[in-house]
């Protein structure tokens, strides 16, 4: 029985009701029954009373002059017009004089004229017994556990009381009709449950659903995992309907508190990050500083060879793009540049070429990019280097990785595609995080770096994984470049 209780509400409603539909259809079945069967047996009743006042009226003057013959057949005629199809046709019919002894019988072989009453049968014992209770009337005597029913009518007129005339009915000619009534609500108890069970389990299916999705929902509470439910699942305003918006006010609850708690761990991270790149950005700037000085004076020298010369131009773009990547660890430095131009993108081409030969990579490189653009060129170099770095790692040997890069109306947008193995959504929901990396030797510093440049010009980043290959995208407007 306890198993029974523990069944899922989806089981439980549609099982109760499918019994209480049974337990009532049973019922009902069985009151129309027994009521048919009442009814039977009154009507034939009611129709032995009134044969027997028939006889009865019929019988005063035969046995008033001792005529026993012609009792015989008056007792005898309501036989001439039995038919088989009668199944309450009287089974014998008797006439007993004032000293209880048969006067003249339907059945003279078995119950001879002067037998005594009692002497018959047990239950013609029970008859003799009521025999005093007798009045004018016509009664009925059904002797306990015997198969007969007598309708006892007297033979009297006025004060005379000749005897009475006794009916006797066997009960088994009831169960003919007590089966076709019986076969009757049957069928109508099956029809009706071929009905309302299916509505049952529809109903119990429907109102149990909502239930089993809160109760799953309210499991995953526990487990830090807050969703909210859509209304279409119940969108009624009744208990239940309460219930689902209580619910969905403590997941909305919930999900903020946990965007909260998000917020402070990577604020805490974001000022042990801030300690950290303190203490580089002061020992690396003074070297750099010297180095960019040095530079420039070698620049001044007007007997510089060309090519000397355009090494020096990319060593000092590389020197003054890691002075920024040190100002955009301090996360608060404000980022300043000269502007754009494609001569910045074809040196991220130039650095990364020997990496792109040495995996053997299909490389395509797309730029579409005016003169130039107001946007820190060290900053986006530094951020396209970042991602075609992270690209070429990813992809396999002889892989492919793709570059596009166009400006627009609204800015620069930057598309770096490779064919490797495609990111869960464990680690694209935490890719842009600091020291979260999915690489052994990674220290989860490169993604987070390139996420806060473009997010100091104002831009967007994200990462998906798309027909079969990882896309990074990055724009950068240039409405929020000062």
């Amino acid at each position: 029985m306890r198993r029974l209780l523990n069944l899922s509400v989806r089981y439980k409603i549609p099982l109760w009701g499918s019994l209480l539909i049974i337990t009532t259809a049973i019922i009902i079945s069985a009151m129309l029954i027994f009521r048919a069967y009442a009814d039977l047996k009154q009507d034939l009743l009611r129709n032995a009373a009134s044969q027997g006042r028939i006889l009865a009226v019929t019988l005063f003057p035969a046995i008033l002059h001792d005529d026993v013959w012609r009792s015989y057949e008056i007792v005898n005629a309501p036989f001439h017009g039995a038919t088989p199809e009668n199944p309450v046709q009287v089974e014998t019919l008797l006439v007993v004089n004032r000293d209880l002894q048969v006067y003249v019988s339907t059945r003279p072989e078995e119950i001879p004229i002067l037998t005594p009453l009692e002497r018959i049968s047990p239950a013609y014992a029970v008859l003799a017994s009521e025999w005093g209770k007798l009045d004018t009337e016509t009664r009925v005597i059904e002797p306990e556990g015997a198969d007969q029913i007598f309708v006892v009518t007297p033979i009297a007129e006025e004060s005379a009381r000749l005897g009475a005339l006794v009916q006797v009915f066997s009960k088994s000619v009831l169960l003919p009709r007590f089966l076709e009534s019986a076969d009757r609500a049957a069928m109508m108890a099956g029809l009706v449950l071929t009905i309302l069970l299916p509505i049952n389990w529809y109903w119990g299916q429907r109102t149990a659903e909502p239930l089993v999705r809160l109760t799953a929902s309210m499991e995953s509470l526990g487990r830090g995992e807050a969703q909210l439910l859509p209304a279409t699942i119940y969108d009624y305003n009744d208990e239940v309907g309460r219930l689902f918006e209580a619910y969905n006010r403590t997941a909305e609850q919930l999900q903020e508190k946990a965007s909260l708690e998000k917020q402070m761990l990577q604020s805490e991270r974001l000022a042990a990050i801030g300690r950290l790149t303190a203490g580089i950005a002061h020992e690396v700037n003074n070297p750099l500083a010297g180095m960019l000085t040095a530079i420039d004076t070698l620049k001044q020298r007007p007997d510089l060879d060309p090519k000397v010369a355009k090494t020096v131009g990319l060593i000092e773009r590389g020197l003054s793009q890691i002075a920024d990547t040190v100002r955009a660890l301090l996360v608060e430095a404000k980022v300043s540049s000269r502007s754009l131009v494609p001569a910045d993108i074809e040196d991220v081409c130039t650095l990364l070429h020997a990496q792109i030969i040495r995996k053997h990579l299909n490389f395509e490189w797309n730029v579409q990019i005016p003169e130039s653009m107001a946007l820190p060129a060290n900053v986006v170099r530094q951020v396209l280097i970042n991602l075609t770095l992270n690209a070429i790692q990813a992809a396999p040997a002889e892989g492919c990785v793709c570059v596009q890069i166009a400006s627009n109306s609204d800015g620069l947008a930057i598309d770096v595609w490779n064919d490797g193995e495609p990111l869960s959504p464990e680690k694209l929901l935490h890719l842009f995080e600091p020291f979260f990396t999915s690489k052994e030797s990674g220290h989860g510093l490169g993604l987070w770096v390139t996420y806060q440049m473009v997010r100091q010009l104002g831009g967007q980043i994200t990462a998906s994984n798309e027909e079969g290959r990882i896309r990074f995208s990055v724009h950068f407007p240039l409405e929020s470049v000062a």
